[in-house]
């Protein structure tokens, strides 16, 4: 599933082709994704201006000069693939592919009066969209429960030392609580708990407030940095110019089960615990 680092990759790809552009046409291909569509989203989304492109937690969010937001959620294998009809119009630095044929999986596609066609292409269809108006879009159901974003100023070591407090379930899964912190996935969690040297078993309310301090501004770190590589791409990530991530080559546990820890003179070996149902990569040693 794209996490955080992964989507806002997305929309910052598609930015340079979606705000301010002109939907000429929207196609939708079939009746539903993970849920059904809106009724009558392609006529809806015809004729529309994108005046901004944005993102809250795992969601691209389009706000439209109609006065509603197109809600996108990539899911497991969502892609949205950017293409041109005329390469030789194509400014250096932009996309310089043309459009593809079309594919069985590509569900919705969007053409721009400039030219731009913006398809998503979901094979396993986990993914989804939705309209909705653009002043009640922190109240639609998807939105409403999102905790602060961890790359912005409502996040911080005192807002994560309060919704800590107490809590007696592992710090691992008070992480992937999407009320505490929003976008947070398992990959980083993983290696924002290795780099703060905090086992992802220990109870998130029994870690020190200096501890704390120094989990906030890791979480940060990764995040920025791995948004810098374009993401990590595992199986079906792919940027909007269809290039892979590269953060998966600078994961120091996730998925190094067995390796011995990158920590210098740390004698440990990652080890792998199941959580939740999803796997904890960590250092028994230097993580405590």
């Amino acid at each position: 599933m794209p996490e955080l680092p992964e989507v806002e990759t997305v929309r910052r790809g598609l930015a340079p082709v979606l705000e301010g552009a002109v939907i000429a046409t929207a196609r939708v291909n079939r009746p539903d994704l993970r849920w059904p569509f809106p009724e009558r989203m392609a006529e809806r989304l015809t004729g529309a201006r994108v005046e901004r492109l944005r993102r809250r937690s795992k969601y691209i969010l389009a706000d439209l000069s109609t006065g509603e937001t197109l809600i996108i959620h990539l899911g497991m294998s969502g892609r949205m693939i950017v293409s041109v009809g005329d390469t030789t119009r194509a400014a250096p630095g932009v996309f310089h592919h043309v459009h593809p044929a079309p594919e069985k999986h590509d569900h919705v596609v969007f053409d721009t009066e400039a030219g731009a066609r913006i398809t998503f292409n979901d094979a396993r269809r986990f993914g989804a969209m939705d309209l909705t108006p653009t002043d009640q879009v922190e109240a639609h159901w998807l939105l409403s429960g999102l905790g602060p974003e961890p790359l912005g100023n409502a996040f911080h070591e005192d807002q994560l030392a309060r919704a800590f407090e107490g809590k007696r379930s592992p710090v691992k899964a008070a992480l992937l609580d999407q009320r505490i912190v929003a976008g947070l996935g398992n990959i980083y969690v993983c290696e924002a708990l290795f780099r703060s040297g905090i086992s992802p078993l220990r109870h998130a309310g029994r870690i020190s407030r200096p501890r704390i301090t120094q989990l906030a501004g890791d979480i940060r770190t990764v995040l920025a940095e791995a948004i810098a590589a374009g993401g990590s791409s595992l199986r079906d990530y792919r940027q909007a110019d269809g290039d892979l991530g590269y953060f998966q080559h600078n994961f120091r546990v996730y998925g190094r089960e067995g390796d011995p820890c990158q920590t210098p003179d740390c004698p440990g070996v990652i080890r792998r615990k199941v959580q939740s149902g999803r796997s904890s990569f960590y250092c028994p040693v230097c993580q405590r």
